[in-house]
C-alpha cells in the first residue's frame, strides 16, 4: 500500500481546500509533519483513515469531522489517491452533514456520499482516466478490506500508529495479535484444513454413533420379540457408555432365541387344530337350536293373533255400516260448504257496515247532514259533492301559502334593510379616525428602521469586545502560571543535569570496574577471555571503595530519566503557557479587563434596547398595509350598503300590496276554520268516511244476495242423494279425512286376519310347537367358549410365527450391522486423533496449539527476528524480541506470545515491563518487522507507507540517534515513513515536512525544506 496525494476539504481544522503530494513528501524515504499544538498534524492522518474506512482512528472517533471554520456553503469532503494491489485507486467521502438550502432559508440534511474509482489506460474512448466502480458505502468498504487485509483497528495498529496506540500490538494478547496476523499473512487455507477435519470427525463420529444405537436397537427389538419367558440379554449387551456391545455375543444370544421360537410354534400349531374341531361342533348345535326356537315364538305369536282379532270383530261390523250411510251422503257435502261460507261473508260485512256509520257519525262536520237513514246511493251521491268542495279549497290553499310566504319575505328584507343601515354608519365612523392612525404607525416605522440599523452595528461591536474581555482574562490568568512556572522549571533543569552528570560518571566507574573484574579472574598461564592471549603483564585495578554495581549503574539511570522527564514535560507545559499568553496579549490589546468589562456591559445595554425596539418592525409594517386595505374595504362598504338599503325599501312598499289582496280572498275561504289548509282537511276526511260507509253498505247487500243462493243450492243437494230433507242428510255425513280412516282401518283388519291363518296353516310350524321347549342360550354359550379357546390357539399360533420371523430377519440384520460397523470404528480412529491435534484439543498436543496458530507462530518468530534487527541497535545492543509458545492460562491457547530478552540481566521478561521509551521502540521496530515480513511474504500485502504520530518526546538523545539511523535504512526497501513529533531535534533531521499552520479562519498545509525547518 502506497499513498499518492490527499485532499481534504472543510474537514477538521481545515477550512479550505488542503492537497498533501506524498509522492514529493516521502522521495527521501522519511518526512516530518509538525506545527503547532491544536494546528491538526493528527488530521491529516485521521483523513487518511477516514477515506479508508469512514471512520477516524478509535480515540478521536467520536470528534466531529467538519470544520468549524469553513464556509456553510462548502461542504466537507476527503479524496485519497493510492496503490492498493497493483491498481491505482482514488477513494472520496463525504460525510453527512448540515448545509444551506438552495431554495429558500434554513439549512437541510446532506446524506453521506462515497466514491471508488480506479486509474484505468482506456476509458473507452482510447484515452487513459478515472473509471468508476462503486457509489454504495459497503460495497468501497469490502472492496478496500479485501485489498488491505487489515480492519480499521488493525490498520491503526500496524501502519498508522496514532497517540496512544503504539504499543497495542506489542501488549495484546494472542487472540487479538492472531486476528491480525491471520489477515495480513493469508493463513485461512489453514483454518480450513482444521475446519475440513473436524467436520470429517463429526461425520465419522455421527456414522458409528448411527451405527452403535442401530445395534443397541436391534438388540431391543430383538428381547421384546422373543417375549418375557426368553432368555434376556447379558451385562455385555450395553458398554460402558450405554451402547451396544460385543457384535459375537450378540449375534449367538440371538441364534438361541431363534432355536426356542421354533420350538413354541409347533406346539402352537397342534393345539391350533383341536380347538378348530371344537368350534365347528358347537357352532352346528347352536345353528339348530335357533331355527326351533324360531319357530315355536312365530306358532304362538300367530295364534295370540288370531284371538285379538276376533274380539275386534264386533266394532268392525259398526265401522262398515257407518262407512255405508256416509258414502251416500257425500254428494250435499260441497252445497252444504258453500252455504257457510255466504253466512260468514254476510256477518262480516253487517259489522264492517255498523263500524263505518259509527265512525261517520263522530266525524267532524257531518253534524246536521242526512247520514244516518241514507242508504247506499244517497252515500254515493253525498260523496261525490264532498269531493268537488276539497277540490275548490286547494286553489285557496295555495294562496294561504303565498301570503305566509310574503310575511317571511318582508320579515326578511326589514332585517337586511337595518343590517345595511347599520355597516354604512359604521363605515363612515372608520373612514372618520383612519388619517390619524395612518400618521401614528408612520412614525412607529420610522423608529424602528433606526433601531434596525442600530443592532447591525453594535453587534459588531458587542462581538469584537467580548473577545477581547475573554482574551484579556486569559492573559492575566496565563502571566500568574508563568510566573509561577518558571522557578520550578529552573530548579527541574538543575536537578536534570545534575542526575545525568551522576549518571555519566557512575558509566564510567562501571566500564573501570569491569576491567578490574575480568583481570581478577585471570590465572597464569589461561589464555584470556577477551584477547586470547595466556600472559596478564598489566591487569586493572580499582580500589573496593570506588566499584560500582549493575544495579548503581541502572539505579543512575532511572533517576536521570526521571528527572529529565520531569524537566521536560514542566519545560513544555511552560512553553506552551508563554505561546497562549502572547496570543491572548495580541486578541486582548492594552486595556484592563475591567475596563473591558464596563465597555462590553454599556453595549450589552444598547444593544438590548435596540434590538426591543427593531424587533417591532415586521409588525409595525404589517399593521400599515393591514390599515391601507381595511381603507380600501371600508368605502367599498359603504357604497354597497347604501345601494342595497335603497332597493329594500323599493321591495317592501310592493310586498304590502300584495299581501293586503290575498289576505282577503283567504279570509273567505277559511270561514270558520283556524285556516284554509285546516277546513280542507276536515272536508277531506268526512270524504273519506262517506265513502267507506257507502262502500259497506254495498258490500252488505250483495253478501245477504249470495247466501239465499247457498239455502237453495243445499235444498237441491238433499233431495237428489234420496233424504227427506238436508238435515237428514248432514246427520250421518263424515268429514272425508274420518272416512279415509275407516276404510284403513277396516281393510288392515281384513289383511291381518288372512294373515294369521296361512301361519297357523304351515306344518313345520305345527310341529315345531309339539316339540320340547329350546334353549339357545345355552347353546350360544358352548359355542363363545369354543371360539374364545381357537382365538387363543389362533393368537398363540400367530405370535409364534411372528416370533420366528422377527427374530430372523433382526438376526440377518445384526449379521450385516457387524460387518459393516467395523471399518467405521478404524475410520473414526484415524481421523478423530487428526483433528484433536489441528486443533489443539489432544493430550499428544502438548501447547495446545492449534494448526493455524501453529503456521501464524512461524510467521510471528520471523516478524520478531526482524524487529530484533533493529530493536538492537535502538536500545544499544540491550533488547532482543523472542517468540514465545508458552502455554497459555486456563483454557487459553499457546503460540502467539511475545517477549523480551534484556541483554543486561540475562533474563527474559513480559512486553507489558518495557517504560515508556522502550515500549515506542519496540512497538516502532515491531511494526517495520511486520511490515518487512508481510511485503516478502508471497500474496502478502506489501506496506510501503506508516505512520508515526508522536513519541519521540520519550526518548533522550542517544536513543533518538538510535531510532533515526534504523529509520534512515528504511530507504533501502523503498518505503515512505512519515513522523508528527513536536521533537526540535527532528527539524534539523529530517528534511522533508509537511508544515501545519493555524490561524484564525482554520488551519493550512504547506511542504518545506529543510532551510523552512
Amino acid at each position: 500500500m502506497r499513498l499518492h496525494r490527499l485532499t481534504v476539504t472543510a474537514f477538521g481544522p481545515f477550512a479550505g481546500s488542503e492537497t498533501v503530494d506524498f509522492d514529493a513528501l516521502a522521495a527521501g524515504g522519511l518526512f516530518l509533519l509538525r506545527g503547532a499544538t491544536g494546528a491538526g498534524k493528527s488530521s491529516v492522518l485521521d483523513a487518511v483513515c477516514f477515506a479508508l474506512y469512514g471512520e477516524t482512528p478509535g480515540a478521536r472517533r467520536a470528534t466531529r469531522l467538519r470544520s468549524d471554520h469553513a464556509d456553510p456553503k462548502r461542504l466537507t469532503e476527503v479524496r485519497l489517491e493510492l496503490t492498493l494491489g497493483g491498481r491505482r485507486l482514488q477513494i472520496t467521502r463525504l460525510p453527512e452533514q448540515r448545509r444551506p438550502k438552495k431554495v429558500g432559508t434554513g439549512t437541510t440534511v446532506e446524506r453521506a456520499q462515497t466514491l471508488l474509482r480506479e486509474w484505468v489506460a482506456d476509458t473507452g474512448d482510447g484515452t487513459p482516466g478515472w473509471r468508476g466502480l462503486s457509489k454504495s458505502h459497503q460495497e468501497v468498504g469490502e472492496e478496500v478490506l479485501r485489498l488491505i487485509g487489515m480492519n480499521r483497528e488493525q490498520f491503526c495498529q500496524v501502519v498508522l500508529l496514532p497517540q496512544g496506540d503504539f504499543a497495542r500490538f506489542l501488549k495484546a494478547d494472542s487472540e487479538e495479535r492472531g486476528k491480525l496476523l491471520r489477515r495480513l499473512f493469508d493463513t485461512e487455507r489453514y483454518r480450513l484444513v482444521e475446519d475440513w477435519l473436524a467436520e470429517q470427525r463429526r461425520a465419522q463420529e455421527a456414522a458409528v454413533q448411527s451405527g452403535r444405537r442401530r445395534l443397541r436397537d436391534l438388540v431391543g427389538k430383538a428381547e421384546q420379540a422373543a417375549g418375557p419367558d426368553a432368555e434376556p440379554a447379558g451385562g455385555w449387551a450395553a458398554d460402558e457408555d450405554g451402547e451396544a456391545g460385543p457384535t459375537a455375543e450378540v449375534l449367538g444370544w440371538a441364534a438361541v432365541l431363534r432355536s426356542g421360537a421354533a420350538e413354541q410354534l409347533a406346539v402352537a400349531e397342534s393345539a391350533l387344530a383341536g380347538a378348530e374341531a371344537a368350534q365347528l361342533a358347537a357352532q352346528r348345535q347352536r345353528e339348530a337350536a335357533e331355527e326351533l326356537a324360531g319357530r315355536q315364538r312365530r306358532h304362538r305369536e300367530a295364534l295370540d293373533r288370531a284371538e285379538r282379532l276376533a274380539g275386534f270383530e264386533p266394532d268392525a261390523a259398526r265401522d262398515r255400516q257407518r262407512l255405508a250411510a256416509a258414502q251416500e251422503a257425500v254428494g250435499v257435502e260441497s252445497a252444504l260448504r258453500l252455504r257457510e261460507t255466504a253466512a260468514e261473508a254476510l256477518r262480516r260485512a253487517r259489522a264492517a257496515e255498523g263500524r263505518h256509520r259509527e265512525a261517520l257519525a263522530a266525524a267532524p262536520g257531518a253534524q246536521g247532514r242526512p247520514f244516518e237513514a241514507a242508504g247506499a246511493a244517497e252515500l254515493a251521491a253525498a260523496e261525490l259533492e264532498l269531493r268537488a268542495e276539497v277540490v275548490r279549497l286547494e286553489a285557496a290553499r295555495a294562496e294561504e301559502r303565498r301570503c305566509a310566504e310574503l310575511a317571511g319575505e318582508q320579515q326578511a328584507l326589514t332585517t337586511d334593510r337595518s343590517a345595511a343601515e347599520t355597516l354604512a354608519e359604521e363605515a363612515e365612523d372608520w373612514l372618520a379616525e383612519f388619517d390619524g392612525e395612518l400618521r401614528r404607525l408612520e412614525e412607529q416605522h420610522a423608529g424602528a428602521l433606526a433601531a434596525t440599523a442600530a443592532v447591525e452595528r453594535l453587534d459588531g461591536l458587542r462581538a469584537e469586545s467580548a473577545a477581547r474581555l475573554t482574551a484579556a482574562r486569559e492573559r492575566d490568568d496565563l502571566r500568574a502560571g508563568i510566573a509561577e512556572a518558571e522557578p520550578r522549571v529552573a530548579g527541574l533543569r538543575a536537578a536534570a543535569l545534575d542526575a545525568r552528570e551522576h549518571s555519566l560518571d557512575l558509566r564510567d566507574r562501571r566500564l573501570t570496574g569491569m576491567a578490574a573484574e575480568l583481570a581478577e579472574q585471570l590465572r597464569a598461564g589461561e589464555a584470556c577471555r577477551v584477547c586470547g592471549s595466556p600472559e596478564h603483564p598489566a591487569p586493572a585495578e580499582v580500589a573496593p571503595g570506588d566499584r560500582v554495581g549493575a544495579e548503581d549503574e541502572e539505579r543512575a539511570r532511572r533517576t536521570q530519566a526521571a528527572a529529565e522527564q520531569a524537566w521536560t514535560e514542566a519545560d513544555r507545559a511552560l512553553t506552551a503557557l508563554r505561546m497562549r499568553e502572547a496570543t491572548a496579549a495580541g486578541a486582548a490589546g492594552p486595556d484592563a479587563a475591567d475596563a473591558l468589562a464596563r465597555a462590553l456591559a454599556e453595549l450589552e445595554r444598547e444593544h438590548r434596547e435596540a434590538r426591543h425596539t427593531a424587533e417591532g418592525l415586521g409588525r409595525i409594517e404589517q399593521e400599515i398595509a393591514r390599515l391601507s386595505g381595511d381603507r380600501t374595504r371600508r368605502g367599498e362598504e359603504l357604497r354597497e350598503a347604501k345601494e342595497r338599503a335603497a332597493v329594500l325599501t323599493d321591495r317592501l312598499q310592493a310586498l304590502d300590496t300584495a299581501r293586503e289582496s290575498l289576505t282577503a280572498r283567504v279570509a273567505a275561504a277559511r270561514g270558520e276554520a283556524a285556516s284554509v289548509a285546516d277546513r280542507a282537511a276536515a272536508l277531506a276526511g268526512l270524504t273519506e268516511r262517506v265513502g267507506a260507509a257507502s262502500a259497506a253498505a254495498r258490500a252488505r247487500a250483495e253478501a245477504a244476495a249470495r247466501l239465499d243462493e247457498a239455502e237453495a243450492e243445499l235444498g237441491k243437494a238433499a233431495a237428489a242423494a234420496g233424504f227427506p230433507d238436508a238435515a237428514a242428510a248432514l246427520a250421518v255425513l263424515l268429514p272425508r279425512e274420518e272416512r279415509e280412516r275407516l276404510e284403513a282401518r277396516l281393510e288392515r283388519h281384513r289383511a291381518e286376519t288372512a294373515a294369521v291363518r296361512r301361519e297357523l296353516d304351515l306344518p313345520e310350524l305345527a310341529g315345531a310347537a309339539a316339540r320340547p321347549p329350546a334353549d339357545p342360550p345355552a347353546a350360544a354359550a358352548a359355542l363363545r367358549a369354543a371360539t374364545d379357546r381357537l382365538g387363543q390357539a389362533h393368537a398363540a399360533r400367530s405370535a409364534a410365527r411372528e416370533r420366528c420371523g422377527a427374530l430372523a430377519e433382526l438376526g440377518r440384520q445384526l449379521a450385516a450391522l457387524a460387518t459393516e460397523l467395523a471399518p467405521a470404528l478404524d475410520r473414526y480412529g484415524r481421523i478423530n486423533r487428526l483433528a484433536t491435534l489441528a486443533a489443539g484439543t489432544s493430550a499428544e498436543n502438548r501447547l495446545r496449539m492449534r494448526l493455524e496458530s501453529y503456521v501464524l507462530a512461524a510467521r510471528l518468530e520471523q516478524v520478531a527476528a526482524a524487529a530484533s534487527d533493529r530493536l538492537v541497535r535502538m536500545s544499544g545492543g540491550r533488547y532482543t524480541l523472542v517468540h514465545s509458545d508458552d502455554r497459555g492460562t486456563g483454557t487459553r491457547r499457546s503460540g502467539l506470545a511475545l517477549r523480551v530478552v534484556d541483554a543486561w540481566t540475562g533474563t527474559e521478561r513480559d512486553t507489558a515491563t518495557l517504560s515508556g521509551g522502550e515500549s515506542f521502540f519496540a512497538s516502532l521496530s515491531l511494526a517495520l518487522g511486520l511490515a518487512d515480513v508481510v511485503t516478502d511474504e508471497a500474496g502478502g500485502m506489501p506496506l510501503d507507507t506508516l505512520f508515526i504520530d508522536e513519541g519521540f518526546g520519550t526518548l533522550d538523545e542517544q536513543s533518538l540517534e538510535e531510532v533515526m539511523d534504523v529509520l534512515d535504512g528504511l530507504r533501502e526497501r523503498d518505503r515512505a515513513v512519515g513522523i508528527v513529533s513536536h521533537v526540535a531535534d527532528l527539524r534539523s533531521r529530517i528534511p522533508a515536512q509537511l508544515l501545519v499552520r493555524k490561524g484564525r479562519r482554520g488551519s493550512t498545509l504547506a511542504l518545506a525544506g529543510r532551510e523552512d525547518a
